[in-house]
Protein backbone atom coordinates (compact mmCIF):
# COMPACT_ATOMS: atom_id res chain seq x y z
CA UNK A 1 0.00 0.00 0.00
CA UNK A 2 1.04 3.70 -1.12
CA UNK A 3 2.44 5.87 1.81
CA UNK A 4 -0.51 8.57 -0.14
CA UNK A 5 -2.88 5.90 1.59
CA UNK A 6 -1.99 5.03 4.33
CA UNK A 7 -1.15 8.01 5.94
CA UNK A 8 -5.14 8.83 4.39
CA UNK A 9 -5.82 6.33 6.86
CA UNK A 10 -3.78 7.77 10.23
CA UNK A 11 -5.37 10.88 9.20
CA UNK A 12 -7.91 12.44 11.43
CA UNK A 13 -10.06 13.00 8.05
CA UNK A 14 -13.61 14.04 9.77
CA UNK A 15 -11.76 16.51 12.19
CA UNK A 16 -9.30 18.03 8.73
CA UNK A 17 -12.75 17.98 6.86
CA UNK A 18 -14.53 19.73 9.16
CA UNK A 19 -11.74 22.71 9.72
CA UNK A 20 -11.30 23.30 6.04
CA UNK A 21 -15.27 23.44 5.98
CA UNK A 22 -14.65 26.47 8.43
CA UNK A 23 -12.91 28.18 6.35
CA UNK A 24 -13.93 27.61 3.15
CA UNK A 25 -17.19 28.84 4.62
CA UNK A 26 -15.77 32.24 6.04
CA UNK A 27 -17.15 35.70 4.29
CA UNK A 28 -13.65 37.38 6.48
CA UNK A 29 -12.09 38.94 3.73
CA UNK A 30 -8.66 38.54 4.71
CA UNK A 31 -9.84 34.47 4.18
CA UNK A 32 -12.14 34.75 1.27
CA UNK A 33 -10.24 36.29 -1.08
CA UNK A 34 -6.24 34.66 -0.53
CA UNK A 35 -8.57 31.32 -0.53
CA UNK A 36 -10.71 32.37 -3.87
CA UNK A 37 -7.47 33.85 -5.72
CA UNK A 38 -4.93 31.35 -4.65
CA UNK A 39 -7.38 28.82 -5.91
CA UNK A 40 -8.20 30.31 -9.06
CA UNK A 41 -4.85 30.76 -10.23
CA UNK A 42 -3.36 27.10 -9.19
CA UNK A 43 -6.32 25.51 -11.08
CA UNK A 44 -6.29 27.77 -14.26
CA UNK A 45 -10.13 28.25 -13.54
CA UNK A 46 -12.09 29.83 -16.12
CA UNK A 47 -14.00 32.37 -14.94
CA UNK A 48 -15.37 33.32 -18.42
CA UNK A 49 -17.98 30.31 -18.17
CA UNK A 50 -19.16 31.68 -14.65
CA UNK A 51 -22.78 34.02 -13.70
CA UNK A 52 -20.46 35.67 -12.03
CA UNK A 53 -16.90 36.13 -13.49
CA UNK A 54 -15.31 38.78 -10.96
CA UNK A 55 -13.87 36.42 -7.99
CA UNK A 56 -14.68 39.82 -5.80
CA UNK A 57 -17.96 39.27 -5.69
CA UNK A 58 -18.00 35.29 -3.67
CA UNK A 59 -19.38 35.81 -0.37
CA UNK A 60 -17.32 33.14 0.56
CA UNK A 61 -14.80 30.47 -0.43
CA UNK A 62 -17.81 27.68 -0.77
CA UNK A 63 -19.79 30.38 -2.56
CA UNK A 64 -16.98 30.27 -5.52
CA UNK A 65 -16.06 26.94 -5.89
CA UNK A 66 -20.27 26.33 -6.33
CA UNK A 67 -20.11 28.64 -8.61
CA UNK A 68 -22.87 29.04 -11.23
CA UNK A 69 -22.23 29.13 -14.90
CA UNK A 70 -24.15 31.10 -17.62
CA UNK A 71 -26.81 29.56 -19.55
CA UNK A 72 -24.93 29.14 -22.74
CA UNK A 73 -21.57 27.33 -21.02
CA UNK A 74 -23.65 23.94 -20.41
CA UNK A 75 -26.12 22.97 -23.06
CA UNK A 76 -28.92 20.33 -21.89
CA UNK A 77 -29.27 17.78 -24.88
CA UNK A 78 -32.96 18.12 -25.84
CA UNK A 79 -33.40 15.15 -27.81
CA UNK A 80 -36.33 12.94 -25.55
CA UNK A 81 -34.10 9.77 -26.24
CA UNK A 82 -31.07 10.71 -24.65
CA UNK A 83 -29.37 10.98 -21.01
CA UNK A 84 -27.38 13.94 -20.08
CA UNK A 85 -23.50 13.44 -17.83
CA UNK A 86 -24.60 14.68 -14.40
CA UNK A 87 -21.56 16.63 -13.91
CA UNK A 88 -17.95 17.99 -15.02
CA UNK A 89 -15.39 15.69 -14.35
CA UNK A 90 -13.59 12.75 -16.30
CA UNK A 91 -15.01 9.11 -16.11
CA UNK A 92 -13.61 6.98 -13.51
CA UNK A 93 -15.46 3.63 -14.84
CA UNK A 94 -18.67 2.43 -16.22
CA UNK A 95 -20.23 -0.65 -17.12
CA UNK A 96 -23.00 -3.52 -16.31
CA UNK A 97 -23.69 -4.66 -12.56
CA UNK A 98 -22.54 -8.22 -12.51
CA UNK A 99 -23.44 -10.79 -9.77
CA UNK A 100 -24.20 -7.50 -7.41
CA UNK A 101 -21.06 -5.73 -7.87
CA UNK A 102 -19.87 -2.54 -9.42
CA UNK A 103 -16.08 -2.19 -11.54
CA UNK A 104 -14.34 0.74 -9.11
CA UNK A 105 -10.92 -0.02 -10.70
CA UNK A 106 -8.98 -2.67 -12.72
CA UNK A 107 -9.09 -5.83 -10.97
CA UNK A 108 -11.28 -4.34 -8.01
CA UNK A 109 -15.24 -4.46 -7.45
CA UNK A 110 -17.64 -3.67 -4.89
CA UNK A 111 -20.89 -4.17 -3.44
CA UNK A 112 -23.58 -2.79 -5.15
CA UNK A 113 -25.86 -3.48 -1.63
CA UNK A 114 -23.66 -1.65 0.36
CA UNK A 115 -23.25 1.18 -1.87
CA UNK A 116 -27.01 1.97 -2.58
CA UNK A 117 -27.83 0.84 0.94
CA UNK A 118 -31.79 0.97 0.93
CA UNK A 119 -31.90 1.75 -3.09
CA UNK A 120 -30.54 -1.45 -3.94
CA UNK A 121 -33.13 -3.31 -5.67
CA UNK A 122 -33.06 -6.36 -8.09
CA UNK A 123 -34.05 -4.40 -10.56
CA UNK A 124 -30.40 -2.79 -11.05
CA UNK A 125 -28.97 -6.31 -11.72
CA UNK A 126 -27.83 -6.51 -15.44
CA UNK A 127 -28.17 -2.18 -15.63
CA UNK A 128 -25.30 0.03 -16.61
CA UNK A 129 -23.68 2.56 -14.50
CA UNK A 130 -21.30 5.57 -14.90
CA UNK A 131 -18.77 6.97 -12.31
CA UNK A 132 -17.53 10.50 -13.07
CA UNK A 133 -14.71 11.98 -10.69
CA UNK A 134 -14.68 15.79 -10.16
CA UNK A 135 -11.70 17.29 -10.08
CA UNK A 136 -11.49 20.49 -7.77
CA UNK A 137 -11.14 22.69 -10.60
CA UNK A 138 -14.55 21.22 -11.91
CA UNK A 139 -18.42 22.65 -12.04
CA UNK A 140 -19.61 21.46 -9.09
CA UNK A 141 -23.26 21.05 -9.34
CA UNK A 142 -24.65 17.73 -9.99
CA UNK A 143 -27.56 17.49 -12.27
CA UNK A 144 -30.11 15.13 -13.14
CA UNK A 145 -29.65 12.89 -16.28
CA UNK A 146 -33.08 12.35 -17.01
CA UNK A 147 -36.52 13.58 -16.53
CA UNK A 148 -37.52 12.18 -13.22
CA UNK A 149 -39.37 12.37 -9.91
CA UNK A 150 -37.47 11.76 -6.42
CA UNK A 151 -38.62 9.22 -4.36
CA UNK A 152 -36.47 8.32 -1.68
CA UNK A 153 -32.99 9.48 -0.63
CA UNK A 154 -30.26 7.87 1.76
CA UNK A 155 -27.94 9.81 3.89
CA UNK A 156 -25.14 7.32 4.84
CA UNK A 157 -22.15 8.49 7.20
CA UNK A 158 -19.02 7.07 6.48
CA UNK A 159 -15.24 7.56 5.89
CA UNK A 160 -13.79 10.63 4.07
CA UNK A 161 -11.13 9.23 1.97
CA UNK A 162 -9.74 10.90 -1.01
CA UNK A 163 -10.93 10.05 -4.34
CA UNK A 164 -8.76 9.52 -6.90
CA UNK A 165 -7.18 6.94 -9.03
CA UNK A 166 -4.44 6.09 -6.42
CA UNK A 167 -6.89 5.48 -3.40
CA UNK A 168 -9.67 3.84 -5.95
CA UNK A 169 -6.71 1.07 -7.18
CA UNK A 170 -5.76 1.18 -3.08
CA UNK A 171 -9.01 0.81 -1.15
CA UNK A 172 -11.70 -2.03 -1.77
CA UNK A 173 -14.94 -0.78 -1.73
CA UNK A 174 -14.08 2.51 -1.55
CA UNK A 175 -17.26 4.40 -2.49
CA UNK A 176 -18.99 1.68 -0.39
CA UNK A 177 -17.52 3.18 2.44
CA UNK A 178 -17.39 6.84 1.86
CA UNK A 179 -19.77 9.16 3.20
CA UNK A 180 -22.45 9.50 0.43
CA UNK A 181 -26.49 10.34 -0.79
CA UNK A 182 -28.42 8.15 -2.54
CA UNK A 183 -31.13 9.33 -4.44
CA UNK A 184 -33.48 6.84 -6.65
CA UNK A 185 -35.92 8.29 -9.00
CA UNK A 186 -38.76 7.07 -10.79
CA UNK A 187 -38.36 8.13 -14.76
CA UNK A 188 -40.36 6.73 -17.86
CA UNK A 189 -38.01 4.32 -18.45
CA UNK A 190 -37.60 2.79 -15.06
CA UNK A 191 -35.89 3.57 -11.84
CA UNK A 192 -32.68 5.35 -11.81
CA UNK A 193 -30.07 5.73 -8.79
CA UNK A 194 -28.01 9.07 -8.56
CA UNK A 195 -25.54 8.56 -5.35
CA UNK A 196 -23.33 11.49 -4.60
CA UNK A 197 -20.07 10.37 -2.81
CA UNK A 198 -18.27 12.54 -0.14
CA UNK A 199 -14.39 12.56 -0.18
CA UNK A 200 -11.63 13.97 2.09
CA UNK A 201 -11.71 17.53 2.15
CA UNK A 202 -15.10 17.80 0.99
CA UNK A 203 -17.30 20.03 3.90
CA UNK A 204 -20.69 19.54 2.94
CA UNK A 205 -23.02 17.84 0.27
CA UNK A 206 -26.25 19.77 -0.42
CA UNK A 207 -29.95 19.48 -2.57
CA UNK A 208 -32.05 21.47 -3.68
CA UNK A 209 -34.55 19.94 -1.63
CA UNK A 210 -34.03 19.72 2.44
CA UNK A 211 -31.71 17.28 3.60
CA UNK A 212 -29.79 16.89 6.22
CA UNK A 213 -26.35 18.95 6.70
CA UNK A 214 -23.11 16.45 5.66
CA UNK A 215 -20.97 15.40 7.07
CA UNK A 216 -23.68 13.45 8.25
CA UNK A 217 -23.44 10.97 11.91
CA UNK A 218 -26.36 8.98 11.72
CA UNK A 219 -27.96 7.22 8.24
CA UNK A 220 -31.18 8.19 7.17
CA UNK A 221 -33.51 7.82 4.40
CA UNK A 222 -36.41 9.91 3.50
CA UNK A 223 -39.37 9.50 1.34
CA UNK A 224 -39.99 12.46 -1.71
CA UNK A 225 -42.32 13.09 -4.08
CA UNK A 226 -40.66 16.01 -6.26
CA UNK A 227 -40.29 16.28 -9.94
CA UNK A 228 -36.93 17.34 -12.12
CA UNK A 229 -36.22 18.03 -15.56
CA UNK A 230 -33.29 16.72 -17.19
CA UNK A 231 -30.39 18.50 -16.37
CA UNK A 232 -32.11 20.41 -13.31
CA UNK A 233 -29.72 20.74 -10.39
CA UNK A 234 -30.06 18.31 -7.79
CA UNK A 235 -27.29 19.34 -5.69
CA UNK A 236 -23.56 20.48 -5.22
CA UNK A 237 -20.18 19.35 -3.53
CA UNK A 238 -17.99 21.98 -1.49
CA UNK A 239 -15.11 20.45 -2.89
CA UNK A 240 -14.17 17.66 -5.20
CA UNK A 241 -15.79 14.18 -5.61
CA UNK A 242 -17.57 11.46 -7.27
CA UNK A 243 -21.00 10.65 -8.93
CA UNK A 244 -22.26 7.58 -9.66
CA UNK A 245 -25.29 7.19 -11.86
CA UNK A 246 -27.25 3.63 -12.03
CA UNK A 247 -30.02 2.36 -14.70
CA UNK A 248 -31.94 -0.67 -14.40
CA UNK A 249 -31.69 -3.37 -16.48
CA UNK A 250 -31.74 -3.25 -20.74
CA UNK A 251 -33.29 0.43 -19.66
CA UNK A 252 -30.53 2.79 -21.12
CA UNK A 253 -27.13 2.05 -23.60
CA UNK A 254 -24.24 4.24 -22.54
CA UNK A 255 -22.39 5.59 -25.06
CA UNK A 256 -19.38 3.60 -26.87
CA UNK A 257 -17.72 6.93 -26.84
CA UNK A 258 -17.48 6.85 -23.37
CA UNK A 259 -14.05 4.91 -21.82
CA UNK A 260 -12.06 5.33 -18.59
CA UNK A 261 -10.25 8.90 -18.62
CA UNK A 262 -12.75 10.52 -21.06
CA UNK A 263 -13.42 14.48 -19.89
CA UNK A 264 -17.24 15.21 -19.57
CA UNK A 265 -19.18 18.02 -19.05
CA UNK A 266 -22.87 18.54 -17.99
CA UNK A 267 -25.50 18.09 -20.35
CA UNK A 268 -23.61 16.11 -22.79
CA UNK A 269 -25.51 12.89 -24.22
CA UNK A 270 -23.93 9.86 -22.15
CA UNK A 271 -26.34 7.66 -23.90
CA UNK A 272 -29.72 6.72 -25.26
CA UNK A 273 -33.24 5.47 -23.51
CA UNK A 274 -34.15 1.86 -25.10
Amino acid sequence: MSAFVTLQKLFPKHWVSRAAGTFASSNAPFIRGPLIRTFAKAYDVDMSLAARPDLATYDSFNDFFTRSLTPEARPIDSSESTLVCPADGAVSQMGTIQEGQLLQAKGIRYSFNALADACAGPEYEGGQFLTVYLSPKDYHRVHVPAAGKLIRSVAIPGKLFSVNSKTESEIEGLFAINERLVCEFETPFGKMLVIMVGALIVASIETVWDSPPSPYRTKQAFEHDQSLEKGAEMGRFLLGSTAIVIFEKDRVRLSPNLTPGSSVQMGQSIGKIL
